[in-house]
Protein backbone atom coordinates (compact mmCIF):
# COMPACT_ATOMS: atom_id res chain seq x y z
CA UNK A 1 0.00 0.00 0.00
CA UNK A 2 1.24 3.37 -1.00
CA UNK A 3 1.33 6.25 1.50
CA UNK A 4 0.07 9.65 0.44
CA UNK A 5 2.21 12.65 1.19
CA UNK A 6 1.07 15.31 3.64
CA UNK A 7 1.04 17.87 0.78
CA UNK A 8 -1.34 15.66 -1.19
CA UNK A 9 -3.67 15.29 1.82
CA UNK A 10 -3.64 19.05 2.45
CA UNK A 11 -4.43 19.78 -1.19
CA UNK A 12 -7.23 17.21 -1.20
CA UNK A 13 -8.72 18.68 2.02
CA UNK A 14 -8.50 22.17 0.53
CA UNK A 15 -10.34 21.03 -2.61
CA UNK A 16 -13.05 19.32 -0.50
CA UNK A 17 -13.42 22.48 1.59
CA UNK A 18 -13.68 24.71 -1.49
CA UNK A 19 -16.21 22.37 -3.10
CA UNK A 20 -18.30 22.34 0.08
CA UNK A 21 -18.11 26.14 0.34
CA UNK A 22 -19.20 26.59 -3.30
CA UNK A 23 -22.15 24.25 -2.82
CA UNK A 24 -23.23 26.19 0.26
CA UNK A 25 -22.94 29.52 -1.53
CA UNK A 26 -24.89 28.29 -4.56
CA UNK A 27 -27.66 26.94 -2.34
CA UNK A 28 -28.01 30.30 -0.61
CA UNK A 29 -28.09 32.22 -3.87
CA UNK A 30 -24.72 33.78 -3.16
CA UNK A 31 -26.08 36.48 -0.84
CA UNK A 32 -28.00 37.18 2.28
CA UNK A 33 -31.57 38.54 1.98
CA UNK A 34 -31.20 42.27 1.57
CA UNK A 35 -33.52 44.83 3.19
CA UNK A 36 -34.69 45.98 -0.26
CA UNK A 37 -36.24 42.54 -0.77
CA UNK A 38 -38.91 43.17 1.87
CA UNK A 39 -42.49 43.20 0.54
CA UNK A 40 -42.98 46.72 1.89
CA UNK A 41 -40.14 47.89 -0.35
CA UNK A 42 -41.85 46.39 -3.40
CA UNK A 43 -45.01 48.25 -2.43
CA UNK A 44 -43.03 51.46 -2.05
CA UNK A 45 -41.43 51.01 -5.48
CA UNK A 46 -44.90 50.51 -7.02
CA UNK A 47 -46.14 53.63 -5.27
CA UNK A 48 -43.15 55.59 -6.59
CA UNK A 49 -43.73 54.28 -10.11
CA UNK A 50 -47.39 55.31 -9.91
CA UNK A 51 -46.42 58.78 -8.67
CA UNK A 52 -44.11 59.11 -11.65
CA UNK A 53 -46.92 58.12 -14.06
CA UNK A 54 -49.25 60.69 -12.46
CA UNK A 55 -46.53 63.36 -12.66
CA UNK A 56 -45.85 62.62 -16.33
CA UNK A 57 -49.56 62.68 -17.19
CA UNK A 58 -49.97 65.95 -15.29
CA UNK A 59 -47.17 67.49 -17.38
CA UNK A 60 -48.89 66.32 -20.59
CA UNK A 61 -52.16 67.91 -19.43
CA UNK A 62 -50.37 71.16 -18.52
CA UNK A 63 -48.74 71.25 -21.98
CA UNK A 64 -52.16 70.69 -23.60
CA UNK A 65 -53.68 73.54 -21.57
CA UNK A 66 -50.79 75.87 -22.44
CA UNK A 67 -51.12 75.09 -26.18
CA UNK A 68 -54.81 76.06 -26.03
CA UNK A 69 -54.21 79.11 -23.83
CA UNK A 70 -56.85 78.03 -21.32
CA UNK A 71 -56.95 79.37 -17.77
CA UNK A 72 -58.06 76.35 -15.77
CA UNK A 73 -58.51 75.66 -12.08
CA UNK A 74 -56.90 72.48 -10.74
CA UNK A 75 -58.45 70.56 -7.85
CA UNK A 76 -56.54 68.51 -5.27
CA UNK A 77 -57.25 65.33 -7.28
CA UNK A 78 -55.72 66.71 -10.49
CA UNK A 79 -59.02 67.51 -12.25
CA UNK A 80 -58.86 70.73 -14.29
CA UNK A 81 -61.88 72.80 -15.24
CA UNK A 82 -62.79 76.15 -16.74
CA UNK A 83 -66.27 77.65 -16.95
CA UNK A 84 -66.42 79.67 -20.17
CA UNK A 85 -70.12 80.51 -20.07
CA UNK A 86 -71.67 81.05 -16.65
CA UNK A 87 -75.11 79.61 -15.92
CA UNK A 88 -77.62 81.00 -13.44
CA UNK A 89 -78.90 77.75 -11.92
CA UNK A 90 -77.96 76.02 -8.67
CA UNK A 91 -74.70 74.16 -8.11
CA UNK A 92 -74.69 70.43 -8.85
CA UNK A 93 -75.78 68.30 -5.89
CA UNK A 94 -75.36 64.68 -4.89
CA UNK A 95 -78.53 62.63 -5.21
CA UNK A 96 -79.98 64.82 -7.98
CA UNK A 97 -80.42 63.74 -11.59
CA UNK A 98 -78.23 65.83 -13.90
CA UNK A 99 -78.43 66.11 -17.66
CA UNK A 100 -75.45 67.13 -19.80
CA UNK A 101 -74.79 67.84 -23.43
CA UNK A 102 -71.16 66.98 -24.00
CA UNK A 103 -68.29 66.17 -26.27
CA UNK A 104 -65.49 63.93 -25.00
CA UNK A 105 -62.11 63.93 -26.72
CA UNK A 106 -58.63 62.64 -25.99
CA UNK A 107 -55.63 64.97 -25.63
CA UNK A 108 -54.89 64.09 -29.27
CA UNK A 109 -58.13 65.82 -30.27
CA UNK A 110 -59.87 62.59 -31.30
CA UNK A 111 -63.57 62.68 -30.38
CA UNK A 112 -64.59 59.45 -28.65
CA UNK A 113 -68.15 60.17 -27.47
CA UNK A 114 -70.60 63.07 -27.74
CA UNK A 115 -74.22 63.88 -27.07
CA UNK A 116 -74.68 64.73 -30.75
CA UNK A 117 -74.11 61.06 -31.65
CA UNK A 118 -74.94 59.27 -28.39
CA UNK A 119 -77.60 61.55 -26.90
CA UNK A 120 -77.37 63.66 -23.76
CA UNK A 121 -75.81 62.11 -20.67
CA UNK A 122 -78.08 61.71 -17.67
CA UNK A 123 -77.17 60.28 -14.27
CA UNK A 124 -77.69 60.68 -10.53
CA UNK A 125 -74.80 62.72 -9.13
CA UNK A 126 -72.80 61.03 -6.39
CA UNK A 127 -74.03 57.50 -7.12
CA UNK A 128 -70.97 56.25 -9.03
CA UNK A 129 -72.86 55.94 -12.31
CA UNK A 130 -70.13 57.80 -14.22
CA UNK A 131 -66.36 58.17 -13.87
CA UNK A 132 -65.23 59.84 -10.64
CA UNK A 133 -63.73 62.85 -12.44
CA UNK A 134 -67.08 63.74 -14.00
CA UNK A 135 -68.80 63.24 -10.63
CA UNK A 136 -66.33 65.67 -9.08
CA UNK A 137 -66.72 68.23 -11.87
CA UNK A 138 -70.54 68.29 -11.73
CA UNK A 139 -70.42 69.27 -8.07
CA UNK A 140 -68.30 72.31 -9.06
CA UNK A 141 -70.63 73.55 -11.82
CA UNK A 142 -73.97 75.34 -11.89
CA UNK A 143 -76.95 74.45 -14.05
CA UNK A 144 -76.51 76.39 -17.29
CA UNK A 145 -72.69 76.45 -17.12
CA UNK A 146 -70.65 75.56 -20.17
CA UNK A 147 -67.24 74.29 -19.21
CA UNK A 148 -64.08 72.58 -20.35
CA UNK A 149 -63.03 69.76 -18.05
CA UNK A 150 -59.84 67.72 -18.24
CA UNK A 151 -59.97 64.45 -16.36
CA UNK A 152 -56.70 62.58 -15.74
CA UNK A 153 -56.78 58.84 -16.31
CA UNK A 154 -56.84 57.94 -12.60
CA UNK A 155 -60.20 59.77 -12.37
CA UNK A 156 -61.42 58.32 -15.67
CA UNK A 157 -60.99 54.79 -17.05
CA UNK A 158 -57.52 54.18 -15.57
CA UNK A 159 -55.11 51.51 -16.70
CA UNK A 160 -57.53 49.55 -18.88
CA UNK A 161 -59.58 52.16 -20.74
CA UNK A 162 -63.26 51.56 -21.44
CA UNK A 163 -62.62 48.47 -23.60
CA UNK A 164 -64.21 50.31 -26.53
CA UNK A 165 -62.98 53.70 -27.75
CA UNK A 166 -60.85 54.95 -24.86
CA UNK A 167 -57.34 53.54 -24.64
CA UNK A 168 -55.54 52.73 -21.40
CA UNK A 169 -54.19 55.61 -19.27
CA UNK A 170 -56.08 58.20 -21.35
CA UNK A 171 -56.77 61.72 -20.11
CA UNK A 172 -60.20 62.94 -21.21
CA UNK A 173 -61.24 66.42 -22.32
CA UNK A 174 -64.92 67.21 -21.86
CA UNK A 175 -66.77 70.17 -23.25
CA UNK A 176 -70.02 70.14 -21.25
CA UNK A 177 -73.23 72.09 -21.01
CA UNK A 178 -74.95 71.47 -17.67
CA UNK A 179 -78.52 71.42 -19.04
CA UNK A 180 -80.66 70.62 -16.03
CA UNK A 181 -80.84 69.08 -12.56
CA UNK A 182 -83.88 67.65 -10.78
Amino acid sequence: MMMKSPAYISLRNLLYSLTFLMIMISCRGGRERQPEDKPSDYKESLINANKELVRTESEQIDDFIARHGWQMTETATGLRYMVYKKGIGPTGQKGKVVKLNYSMTLLTGDTVYSSSSDGPMQFVAGQGQVISGLEEAILLLNVGDRAKIIIPSHLAFGLIGDQNKIRHKASLVYDVEFVTMY
